[in-house]
């Protein structure tokens, strides 16, 4: 064998080699982006499996106020229009890549929450209906909801971060644009709630 052979051929497979590498590696680093992406699918869900359980508890919520304070018809109203607007949004998982589509779904969960306060403080004018047992125990579920609420919309912004994080770093930017990969939209808080609200139960 000649020496220009082996040099050849030495050349060749190192630049194979140098080739299989980079194939692996951008490989692995889509892989990454990949799972990071599903685990924003995945904390997007449980946002909306909060949301789904609000949504589900307010009709009995209001069938109980509505039994004790006919006279609040415009808070009830409010309330299950509110409701109704949440309803009828389609969130998919393209509304993460898509800023106003996104802006849009949150305005309308603050707006369902903003009503649900309302018919809190409403609450306050009728002593017997704090006392119902049935209205005590779906008050308490609501609570319970809006705070599992906060903690899934917490765990979704860290996981939009992450992600967010490193589709945006190089070299992974690269791979991440050429698969199509977007930046996820962070829940961001409605103005004025640094205060907090003045409801007493």
């Amino acid at each position: 064998m000649s020496k220009g052979l082996i040099i050849g051929l030495s050349i060749a497979g190192g630049l194979l080699l140098i080739g299989a590498l980079m194939i692996g590696w951008v490989v692995g680093d889509y892989n990454k982006i990949v799972a990071k992406n599903e685990g924003v699918k995945s904390a997007w869900s449980q946002v909306e499996n909060q949301y789904q359980r609000r949504y589900d508890l307010i009709p009995n919520l209001v069938e109980t106020v509505k039994g004790f304070a006919k006279q609040e018809k415009e808070v009830l109203i409010g309330v299950t229009e509110a409701r109704a607007s949440v309803g009828q949004m389609k969130v998919t998982p393209e509304v993460l890549n898509n800023p106003q589509t996104f802006q849009n779904f949150q305005r309308a969960q603050d707006g369902l929450s903003s009503a649900l306060s309302r018919l809190m403080v409403v609450v306050e004018k009728y002593p017997e209906l704090k006392s119902n047992q049935n209205f005590l125990e779906l008050q308490s579920q609501l609570e319970g909801t809006e705070n599992r609420i906060a903690v899934e919309r917490r765990r979704f912004n860290e996981t939009v971060q992450d992600f967010n994080s490193m589709i945006k770093s190089f070299p992974i930017n690269i791979i991440a644009n050429f698969g199509g990969f977007h930046e996820a939209q962070y829940f961001q808080s409605i103005a004025g709630s640094e205060k907090a609200p003045q409801v007493k139960f």
